[in-house]
């Protein structure tokens, strides 16, 4: 299976396999290096709540197939959960769509317009991948083509790109769809088996966090 990369679907370096005779019974079916990657060098995040951020880009099919399942994972997870969708801004093509992102949340309009506009590209072959085109296309989804175009450049956005390509850099992305669990592991795929190994994972970080680690 291929997924979207700038140089080839990889990571930095994956961790060893952990044996499964020391990994608890909810376990037993994901295994490090096989079905998810352990960070070499995991962020450390502070407060109670475990985070849960997927990396994607519009124009990749494998992240599309990937959105439904993380959605319907979304509307049920535990809530001390919090999922974030951060578009990967790796290249400048990549940036234009993570920038139109940013643009429609800061206006309120991204449940309207995130599955649309996977749809736009994916069912219409609808080529969205510059400003002008996401301006009209976002526009006759009922935003206001000028706001759109204003914040499109703006300090805001800008700021949210930066943030989305620091993170990529940190969890060593350089393809997508990727979801990070606690800054700690890395899951990629693009179907059900996804949201059931970040379920896992997230099991696993609430014990650590629990016993302290």
């Amino acid at each position: 299976m291929k997924f979207y990369s700038q140089r080839g679907f990889a990571l930095a370096s994956l961790a060893a396999a952990v044996g499964l005779a020391s990994m608890p019974a909810f376990a037993a079916d994901y295994v490090a290096g096989k079905d998810y990657i352990v960070l070499d060098n995991p962020e450390t995040i502070s407060g109670d709540n475990i985070i849960v951020r997927e990396f994607f880009w519009y124009g990749c099919p494998h992240c599309y197939n990937l959105d439904p399942y993380m959605l319907k994972w979304a509307k049920n997870k535990p809530s001390d959960v919090i999922f974030m969708q951060s578009p990967a801004a790796l290249n400048p093509m990549w940036e234009t769509n993570a920038r139109g992102f940013y643009a429609a949340q800061l206006m309120g309009y991204l449940p309207q317009t995130h599955t649309k506009l996977f749809d736009a590209i994916h069912k219409d072959n609808k080529r969205l991948f510059d400003q002008a085109s996401l301006s009209k296309w976002y526009a006759s989804q009922g935003l206001d083509q000028k706001e759109f175009n204003k914040l499109y450049n703006s300090f805001a956005v800008s700021t949210k790109v930066a943030r989305s390509k620091a993170g990529a850099m940190r969890y060593q992305i350089t393809g997508v769809p990727a979801v990070v669990v606690h800054g700690k592991y890395v899951v990629q795929g693009e179907d059900g088996k996804v949201p059931k190994v970040v379920d896992y994972l997230v099991k696993k970080v609430r014990m650590d966090m629990k016993a302290g680690k």
